[in-house]
């Protein structure tokens, strides 16, 4: 037992490791081609300026272009992990907004103008649009993932994980885009609550549309003597009918 609990730890480090050469490694790229521009920068600058070789530098990336964009994957591969590590009787809305939000602490600053002009440059240039759609679609994948695991539905099968997925990452997108493009700068983090809340707002509002259109067709079947529509939801039968166009 003492054996395998030491190996597991070795085994921890390991990885503890790995990951801090690939976080220093893409924050390096990152940094040097907001800093010099992206065409001005070399696999060999990188790996200069994380102080690991070229071999090392391959281990994990196959581009200077990759190495920019895995920031925004290693994001989403740990909202994901705390997704499932929120409490089990959590509300999801509640955990995917905190894990959402647990990742982007460091955003409630506004950012150095000139930096954030360097960063738009780099993040918006064509030489890193196929990688950037890359990254949007393991985002995706990561995050309904965690969806499926918390709700015990299966992707493969069932469209909820995914349609969710694509609606946070889509609102996430839409507060960066708006931060990038603030002027004067401001912070990151509660434009990101602030997409979050309305596309929480607009899906609530979407299923009440879809209740009282049940109710509606219910009021029509049940006939005008009816108090109380006969649909899947107990809604009341004067706000169906009124979006029906009769009277209750």
């Amino acid at each position: 037992m003492g054996t395998g609990r030491g190996s597991g730890v070795r085994s921890g480090i390991r990885e503890r490791k790995k990951l801090a050469v690939r976080r220093a490694l893409s924050s390096a790229a990152l940094r040097l081609a907001v800093e010099r521009g992206l065409e001005n920068v070399t696999v060999e600058d990188i790996t200069a300026e994380a102080d690991v070789s070229l071999r090392t530098f391959g281990n994990y990336f196959s581009s200077k272009h990759e190495a920019i964009c895995a920031l925004g994957t290693d994001r989403a591969r740990r909202i994901g992990a705390e997704l499932l590590a929120r409490p089990p009787g959590e509300p999801l809305w509640d955990a995917i907004l905190a894990a959402v939000l647990a990742h982007y602490e460091g955003a409630d600053q506004a950012p150095d103008a000139q930096w954030l002009a360097g960063l738009k440059v780099v993040l918006t240039g064509p030489a890193l649009r196929g990688e950037y759609l890359k990254v949007n679609s393991e985002m995706q994948q990561a995050l309904a993932a965690a969806i499926a695991a918390r709700t015990g539905t299966e992707p493969g099968r069932d469209m909820y994980p995914e349609v969710l997925a694509g609606a946070v990452i889509a609102a996430t997108q839409v507060a960066a885009r708006r931060w990038a493009a603030a002027d004067p700068p401001v912070p990151l983090r509660p434009l990101l609550r602030q997409a979050l809340d309305q596309l929480a707002t607009a899906c609530s509002g979407a299923g009440r549309l879809a209740k009282l259109s049940n109710c509606a067709a219910g009021r029509e079947r049940s006939g005008p003597g009816a108090s109380r529509c006969r649909c899947y939801v107990d809604v009341d039968c004067s706000e169906g009918t009124a979006l029906a166009g009769g009277r209750s």
